[in-house]
């Protein structure tokens, strides 16, 4: 696995969210000045967050309820698991640049860790595949919260998911915890739930999305969207990373928020849901 020396380029910066650091600043302070949740309102360690990936204009303060969990809690290494929503024939990707760059300035890849990673996989008959100048917004979306929450450098673990099959996910995460046990890591999943159905369809169905990750189930979680009985463009990101916390020591969810666009638009329609959780080692 050889990496670029350079910064992969953003290529939604000014679109999906602002594309000025001083702007985008305003925008954080404004999230999270609206977020209603205090330490204590969580009972243990965040291990692991889901986060939405609309455009901040719609998903942002959801976005933030989340990220506002680890407000305090800077760790060394963030892995964030996405979707890929381009064709690509591969089951895992990542990233072929040295780092991400966004109006906040840049978040170095932990290159040395998806070395690792990859070479489980390999064990395992499966592979991570690098892509330079990837068009995907769910994971980069993400980076701006962490930037403005901490303000010193973290190390990024990058993996866009294109698999729904449960068997590839958990061998997945068995090696991702493999490669990351013993580190102060952070797991996100981003994801969005239902597109395009009307508010109250939207609202029943997202519910039930978000009741399956409660339980604490990655293969309900799975089998939801699959069958659009519960469903998440993020799906097989949301199962890896619950499979992985699990392994971690995590023993429960906390939904935070959750939202839809309408909110953003005023448009009940046609509407996209939004879900933050954490999930926590309490014991």
């Amino acid at each position: 696995m050889e990496f670029l020396s350079d910064a992969r380029p953003s290529p939604i910066a000014g679109t999906w969210y602002a594309g000025k650091a001083a702007a985008l600043s305003r925008q954080m302070e404004a999230f999270f000045g609206a977020v209603k949740l205090k330490k204590e309102d969580l009972p243990g360690r965040v291990l692991g967050l889901m986060v939405p990936h609309a455009g901040h204009r719609y998903s942002g303060q959801t976005a933030a309820y989340g990220y506002q969990a680890v407000a305090d809690s800077l760790r060394q290494l963030v892995v964030i698991l996405s979707p890929l929503h381009q064709f690509f024939p591969d089951d895992f990707v990542t990233t072929a640049h040295a780092a991400y760059q966004t109006p906040l300035g840049e978040v170095r890849v932990a290159q040395p860790e998806l070395q690792q990673l990859n070479r489980l996989l390999d064990e395992s008959e499966m592979a991570l595949t690098q892509v330079a100048r990837d068009g995907e917004h769910s994971l980069e979306i993400q980076l701006p919260f962490l930037q403005y929450l901490w303000k010193t450098p973290f190390d990024l673990l990058p993996v866009m998911i294109r698999t729904h099959e449960n068997n590839k996910l958990e061998a997945f995460s068995a090696a991702l915890q493999q490669t990351i046990g013993g580190m102060d890591a952070l797991v996100i999943a981003s994801t969005d739930l239902s597109h395009f159905f009307p508010h109250l369809t939207a609202q029943m169905l997202d519910a039930e999305t978000l009741r399956r990750v409660r339980d604490f189930n990655p293969q309900a979680v799975l089998e939801g969207d699959f069958d659009q009985s519960a469903p998440a463009c993020g799906s097989g990101a949301v199962a890896a990373m619950l499979y992985a916390t699990r392994s971690m020591g995590a023993d429960k969810v906390q939904i935070l928020n959750y939202s839809t666009s309408a909110e953003a638009t005023g448009d009940e329609s046609s509407v996209v849901g939004y879900g933050a959780a954490a999930v926590l080692k309490t014991k």
